[in-house]
């Protein structure tokens, strides 16, 4: 009897031990984003979970020797979610491209900005190399143009150069990159995607929509050590957002890969949840898509399809005309990459695999087939809490989002259009009853939708914060409000890069709250988004970074 006593004793002593904390957070805002939207003043840590969250006077006790951090009164939260992006995209323009973004982004206003920074970029790169640039946007450049291959000439012809579109569904070659493609007047239409045409000549003009394929797959790949370098860049850049997990909407297994070296060396340190692009040797089952991650830092999880492309690049696929219609157009609306029958032959294989399934579509009549799509699945096989996702979602109608609410489905939508193509939207793509309810998160939350919202990047810079202003305030680039019905309140929009985004990538039991046995992913802000006036959100400074228990980033003291 004496020795099971002293083993039970031993055993009490053993369990306190495990949870006496090693680091405290005491006299601080502590936004638990818990179901019930709880506001603490204390938190505290052991390794890299959470074991305590109460008032300064209960943390406190528990404190023992560890660390005590005083937040002076400064705003604690779970770790915020890229939550859907092309991780490392924005480290690959940053270290390797020219940066062809407009303001408020970038520096370019007109063609001749952007054949100067490509022409920069080829004075230092060796004659008959590769010279690569993104983010260009024709409705921000003087001329209102896309750059053709005459154009690109003009800043080398001893290099062959490709361009990206802001968007990522458009680019532009020059006449070398032409050849080495051996694309010529005699190259048929691809299946899906355009290449532009000289209408005089009938000559390839550089421009390809939706096809660019047919160009890049002839660039060399980069070295193992650029692509690390890359990684290294956007997580530093991620981080210093509060940023602890990105979400890649469609990836390959090479960049898992490059992935998990750079967790190894080191370069790594937040958290990734991958969705392999559809064809990208997808697993048969989620088990084995498991088991090409890494434990809690690296999970590939899902698989990602596209549907239609961009509406600022025309060729999302709308149910109504476009509002101005591109030249040479009639009645035009964008097209689909499939049909919606072969979209859902697709989805079946991979709901029937049991895989999560995220699928891009920007435009309505793409929606109605991914819709379709989901609810022939969920027939065939039927399968609880799926969480099957729609990507981007910019123009679902109120009866699509009814039928989102039914299926189970849930949508992250590009938010930060508002602000970044809003106007555009109003006046060129969508006109402006369309356009005031792009990204409608308003109608998805009093529908009880639960939702992300997401940067795309490196379309837009990755900044959740940001998110979080552009989804409560609904301001356009120009200062316009776009759609005030859609705007939505500061605790929903933070959920949706916190606890939402947990829920959404099956992750809500480890991440999105700060509650006792969750990873301590945290990030420090100087004011608390609650409290702030909801136009200076976007002014709020992440001070500091929490992976896993461990500080990865701290800002630099302010001059």
């Amino acid at each position: 009897m004496r020795r099971i006593t002293a083993g039970l004793l031993a055993g009490l002593a053993a369990a306190l031990s495990a949870q006496t904390p090693d680091k405290v957070f005491v006299n601080g805002q502590v936004v638990t984003m818990d179901p019930a939207g709880r506001t603490a003043q204390a938190a505290a840590i052991r390794g890299e979970r959470i074991v305590a969250v109460g008032t300064d006077a209960e943390v406190r006790k528990l404190a023992g020797g560890a660390t005590v951090i005083d937040l002076a009164g400064k705003a604690l939260l779970p770790g915020l979610y890229a939550a859907h992006d092309h991780f490392p995209g924005a480290g690959t323009v940053a270290v390797h491209q020219a940066d062809l973004n407009s303001p408020p982004i970038g520096k370019m206003l007109s063609i001749a900005d952007v054949v100067e920074a490509l022409r920069a970029k080829a004075r230092a790169t060796p004659a008959g190399q590769w010279v690569t640039g993104r983010g260009y946007d024709d409705t921000l450049l003087r001329e209102k143009r896309h750059p053709t291959r005459r154009d690109l000439d003009q800043a080398s012809t001893a290099h062959p150069i490709w361009i990206t579109h802001v968007s990522g569904h458009l680019g532009v070659a020059n006449s070398r990159a032409l050849a080495l493609a051996g694309i010529t007047r005699e190259t048929p239409q691809p299946k899906a995607g355009r290449i532009h045409r000289d209408p005089a000549t009938g000559e390839p003009d550089g421009v390809f929509e939706e096809a660019g394929g047919m160009v890049t797959r002839h660039i060399p790949g980069r070295t193992r050590s650029e692509r690390l370098e890359a990684i290294a860049w956007c997580g530093r850049e991620y981080l210093s957002k509060g940023i602890t997990t990105a979400v890649i909407a469609g990836t390959t297994l090479p960049v898992i890969d490059d992935l998990r070296q750079a967790q190894a060396s080191g370069a790594l340190h937040l958290r990734i949840k991958a969705l392999l692009a559809s064809g990208a040797s997808v697993p048969d089952s989620p088990a084995k898509a498991a088991a090409l991650g890494s434990g809690d830092q690296i999970r590939v999880a899902g698989v990602k399809l596209l549907q239609d492309g961009s509406i600022q690049g025309y060729t999302g696929y709308l149910g109504g005309p476009y509002h101005k219609q591109p030249e040479g157009k009639a009645d035009y609306r964008g097209y689909a990459m499939r049909s919606r029958e072969e979209l859902a032959r697709l989805a079946l294989q991979y709901h029937r695999a049991g895989h999560q399934i995220a699928i891009h579509g920007n435009g309505d009549a793409a929606i109605d087939d991914i819709l379709f799509a989901f609810r022939q699945a969920q027939r065939e096989a039927p399968r609880p809490d799926a969480r099957h996702r729609i990507e981007h979602c910019q123009t679902p109608r109120e009866g699509q989002l009814d039928e989102m609410r039914e299926l189970g489905v849930t949508p992250s939508f590009f938010a930060g259009h508002v602000y970044y193509w809003g106007d555009r939207h109003r006046d060129i793509f969508l006109g402006p009853e369309r356009a005031a309810r792009i990204s409608p998160l308003g109608s998805a939350l009093s529908r009880g939708i639960r939702f992300t919202v997401h940067d795309d990047t490196p379309v837009t810079p990755a900044n959740p914060l940001m998110l979080v202003w552009g989804a409560v305030n609904r301001l356009t680039r120009d200062g316009h409000v776009l759609g005030p019905g859609q705007r939505i309140p500061v605790m929903a929009a933070l959920r949706a890069v916190t606890s939402d985004a947990a829920w959404q990538n099956f992750e809500e039991k480890s991440k999105g709250s700060i509650e006792p046995g969750k990873l301590a992913d945290l990030v420090v802000l100087d004011r608390n988004p609650l409290t702030v006036p909801p136009a200076g959100i976007r002014n709020i400074a992440v001070l500091e970074t929490i992976v896993g228990g461990r500080t990865v980033y701290t800002a630099p003291p302010r001059p």
